[in-house]
């Protein structure tokens, strides 16, 4: 049976327990990828910092108060370590960092390895390429052969100058409509999926015919779709009826905005984001039409307001809030197994 490449090095599917798909435990995300303006009523809290006075108004505009979304110095990487020993506690076993290139620190492969190292966490690297707006104009130039070759050596040698070998291709990052450079990343990622049988994990751009866009293009280039995660499904695609039809097209359907609890969704102010509850009862209806083998979950934790040290619910939030839920709104014991255990396994092992 295929082993699973995490920054200790290869295991084995069994060791992989409880598993996030969809997270961030560092990242150097350019500010002004996502930054939005203060509306005139938070004007006085320019440069404060996150406290209770104002968690509140953070969480109404976590993209407008630019400590919020540093999730790379020492508090932050420290309030991380402390969760990763409360998440092995509580059960969890392994994290998938989707740390590509246009949000990878600069020593994040090392991070990484700490981490799992102090916690006994299991923690899965991801490569490739972030949205073209995260990039430098350097990266933004690369031919798909030049793409190829970063991912090829992030996953067979070791990313960043170091010998830790990346495990996942995400995310991948996508707009809509995709830019030119995000087609070749796709194309670039196709092939190395091709060479390596890597899993795909894709951030689509925030619009409902995105992730069928985005798996057309990359079946063309020769990508697995059945190998291949399409995430934030919670703000994308907004109907059950559109989720199934989706769903239907092979890939692994990811709702990964569990703890999110704020209707406002200030990047897309078009649409309402939705409560964990109504993100269950979606879910329940994947699992009603026959897709519960392609659901995955995860929280894509990427600022510090939703850090328990912070106020937020952390990385545990659906060992401890969710699955318990699930059970009381319709799913089996075996249908939550499947969604926390054994597709992030069929997944990560292309089974």
């Amino acid at each position: 049976m295929k082993t699973i490449e995490t920054v200790l090095g290869p295991i084995e599917p069994n060791q992989l327990g409880l598993t996030l798909t969809h997270e961030h435990l560092a990242h150097a995300l350019k500010k002004d990828v996502f930054r939005k303006p203060k509306p005139n009523v938070l004007a006085h809290m320019q440069g404060e910092p996150l406290s209770l006075q104002n968690i509140g108004w953070v969480r109404q505009y976590p993209y407008s108060f630019d400590e919020n979304n540093e999730l790379n110095d020492e508090e932050s990487r420290m309030a991380v370590k402390e969760e990763m020993y409360f998440f092995k506690k509580l059960g969890g076993g392994t994290i998938v960092d989707n740390g590509s290139v246009g949000l990878r620190a600069s020593d994040q492969a090392q991070f990484l390895k700490t981490i799992s190292n102090e916690c006994g966490v299991n923690v899965v690297a991801g490569t490739g390429f972030y949205v073209s707006s995260s990039q430098s104009q350097s990266v933004l130039k690369m031919t798909v052969e030049e793409m190829t070759g970063k991912m090829r050596e992030d996953l067979l040698i070791g990313m960043d100058g170091t010998n830790i070998k990346c495990g996942v291709m995400g995310e991948v990052g996508c707009s809509y409509p995709l830019e030119d450079f995000e087609r070749r990343s796709l194309t670039a990622t196709a092939i190395i999926q091709q060479e390596t049988q890597a899993p795909v994990i894709v951030h689509p751009g925030r619009n409902k015919n995105a992730p069928e866009e985005i798996l057309r293009v990359f079946q063309e280039a020769g990508g697995k779709v059945g190998h291949t995660v399409m995430s934030h499904l919670d703000r994308t695609i907004h109907s059950k009826e559109d989720l199934a039809e989706f769903a239907s097209m092979g890939s692994f359907c990811e709702y990964d905005l569990f703890g999110v609890e704020v209707s406002h969704y200030q990047v897309n102010e078009e649409v309402d984001m939705l409560s964990d509850a109504q993100r269950i009862n979606f879910l329940l209806h994947l699992v009603q039409e026959g897709y519960g083998d392609k659901i995955v979950i995860s929280q894509d934790i990427h600022t510090k307001h939703r850090l328990m040290k912070f106020g937020g619910h952390g990385y545990s939030h659906i060992i401890h809030s969710i699955a318990p839920k699930m059970l009381k709104r319709g799913f089996t014991k075996e249908n939550v197994n499947d969604i926390l255990y054994v597709n992030p396994m069929k997944w990560l092992t292309n089974q």
